[in-house]
């Protein structure tokens, strides 16, 4: 049995100045982190037991589904090469070297040694399927920690990954993993969505985010309430609403018309009269690649066009680009490339604009059009001039495209893809994604196996990550008010803490230990709370700190009975001194 007095449980009454979001404050005060340095936390005594039961539940759900391995986070240089991920990786990867001069990363995900695992392990199809998974320690160089435990630098993660013979195979290994976390969240009592998302710098193809719907979120989800469609905003589609076109001018051909001084796509739409749903959008920027003949770094020139209305949606770019780097031109950059001071750009006139074949673009300037765009006519863009705009622009017209391609952001109301209902869209915390890599790693890392005729072939990967850190700060923001938070009794630190109203009263005490004896007699995880403070500083901490119940043995005991408070709802119910144990257990059976 533990006893409050006996344990550091260091509660304050006011949250850090720094603090702004809900699980921020409440997990400093309710005692169960301190800050080390930016976005690096110690997890103290509460918060300890608490992730040690989050571990504890994702580890036996995975151990249905996989088997466990505990890898190094320290990694060489040359994997990361191999995967290519050294450079994709950036600013955001930890890099160090040993005193050789070697050059070291500290893992911030395993595809790279588990895949090394793979490839000298696996020799035929025989050995597959696998899942193999580990609970550890990440890093990464997050340039802005804040919010607490939900942007850091070192953070637990179950990072599991998946080797199959062929994709019907992933399919099931996918499936698999579903259903584990659905099974992981619901036992860890959050209230979570299921949304499509894309595999960004993890590569692959199907991907699905677990996310908890929260103000402190920085994901963006687009969901339709009625057909339950839903999608992270780097994702989501929609149909949009019908736009009538303006009517053909003269001719119909491209027409010059001065707009000085317009620049912006507000100020030209309102000085010609129009929509800016009208209006080409022309972004330029510079594409960082490396060159297939020499393997040496290029630029590209790269314009962008959307719907006046419209914003660019800069991961579903990176997709269209096969997640290569762009940035937005130099004003000496775009008089290169459009001969015309930014304000009045447009696609008219570009020279050399790139094709594709096969999915790759060919040379010259990669001119990539939103879906948005196709089909529409007598569109006004920049003219490439300064002061001026041209009317009468049709796509497919007057200038082909290197590629129509979903580039746009969605908008709050607009259709769902599916039903056609108003979208809506809310800010949430990731607390799991799952990916179908396909074969980025096995490929580039030379794993192979040997196929049921003999003939050599790649596996094909999945991989998956929980967020350790994430389950308890989500559970946070979704489960507080203004005096401190309360956690499922799956997660929480104790299920139930016996607090005596006065300790200096031996009736009272002696009826808390018998009431905690009995509590931990029946398998409970119980707290006594033996502190010689007021009635009102016990419950006020035990309110702060996530306990889901509350014994109170106070004056009711000369009656035979005792008040169980569920902090969830605020609500008293009387029990039987001799029968609490089994009044508890009910209480705690659905969770359990």
């Amino acid at each position: 049995m533990h006893r409050w007095s006996e344990l550091f449980i260091p509660t304050l009454r006011e949250a850090p100045a720094d603090a702004e979001v809900a699980s921020h404050k409440f997990l400093v005060r309710a005692g169960y982190i301190r800050q080390l340095a930016a976005g690096i936390y110690s997890y103290l005594f509460l918060g300890n037991r608490s992730f040690n039961k989050i571990i504890g539940i994702v580890r036996e759900e995975m151990d249905k589904i996989g088997q466990e391995f505990y890898l190094p986070a320290l990694h060489p240089r040359e994997l990361w090469e191999a995967s290519g991920r050294w450079s994709v990786m950036g600013d955001a990867l930890f890099r160090l070297k040993d005193r050789k001069g070697a050059d070291l990363c500290l893992g911030m995900t395993e595809e790279e040694v588990m895949t090394d695992i793979a490839r000298k392990e696996l020799r035929s199809y025989k050995q597959l399927p696998q899942i193999w998974y580990q609970i550890q320690s990440k890093f990464r160089d997050e340039p802005r920690p804040k919010a607490g435990l939900l942007r850091v630098r070192q953070f637990m993660m179950k990072d599991s990954y998946s080797f199959d013979i062929d994709a019907a195979g992933l399919d099931v290994s996918y499936q698999k993993h579903y259903d584990a976390y659905r099974r992981i969240f619901d036992r860890c009592g959050l209230k979570y969505m299921i949304v499509e998302a894309l595999s960004g710098a993890m590569g692959g193809s199907e991907s699905h985010e677990f996310v908890v719907c929260t103000p402190a979120g920085e994901d963006l989800i687009v969901s339709c309430e009625k057909c339950n469609y839903a999608a992270n905003m780097e994702k989501a589609t929609s149909r949009l609403a019908a736009v009538e076109d303006l009517a053909p001018e003269r001719d119909g051909k491209p027409l010059e018309v001065h707009t000085p001084g317009q620049k912006t796509i507000e100020d030209v739409a309102r000085f010609l009269g129009v929509s800016p749903k009208n209006k080409i959008k022309t972004l330029a920027l510079i594409v960082n690649e490396v060159d297939t003949k020499t393997g040496k770094p290029k630029a590209r020139d790269l314009v962008v066009l959307l719907r006046g209305d419209h914003q660019l949606n800069e991961a579903k770019l990176s997709t269209a680009l096969a997640g290569k780097e762009s940035r937005p031109m130099q004003e000496d950059e775009i008089k290169q490339v459009f001969h015309s001071p930014a304000g009045f750009l447009g696609p008219l006139g570009l020279s050399n604009v790139a094709k594709t074949k096969n999915g790759v673009f060919g040379e010259g300037v990669i001119l990539l059009v939103d879906k948005a765009l196709e089909g529409r006519a007598n569109l006004i863009s920049g003219a490439n001039k300064a002061d001026y705009h041209l009317k009468n622009v049709t796509p497919g017209r007057d200038f082909e495209p290197t590629e129509y391609a979903d580039l746009r952001s969605v908008n709050g109301g607009e259709e769902c893809p599916n039903c056609g209902a108003p979208l809506r869209i809310d800010t949430a915390v990731e607390i799991g994604h799952i990916f179908k890599l396909g074969y980025k790693y096995s490929e580039s890392m030379g794993a192979r196996v040997l196929d049921r005729n003999g003939k050599e072939v790649t596996p094909i990967m999945g991989s998956y990550g929980i967020g350790i850190e994430r389950i308890l700060t989500a559970a946070v923001e979704q489960n507080n008010d203004e005096n401190g938070f309360w956690l499922s009794p799956t997660v929480a630190p104790f299920e139930i803490v016996v607090t005596p109203t006065n300790v200096k009263d031996e009736k009272l005490m002696s009826t808390a230990l018998k009431i905690a004896r009995q509590l931990e007699k029946a398998g409970i995880d119980v707290l006594l709370d033996d502190r010689d403070e007021r009635p009102g500083v016990k419950f006020k901490d035990a309110d702060l700190v996530g306990i889901p119940f509350r014994v109170t043995v106070g004056k009711k005991v000369t009656e035979g009975t005792v008040e169980i408070v569920q902090r969830s709802t605020r609500e008293i119910h009387d029990a039987s001194i001799d029968a609490v144990a089994e009044y508890c257990q009910k209480l705690l059976r659905p969770a359990r």
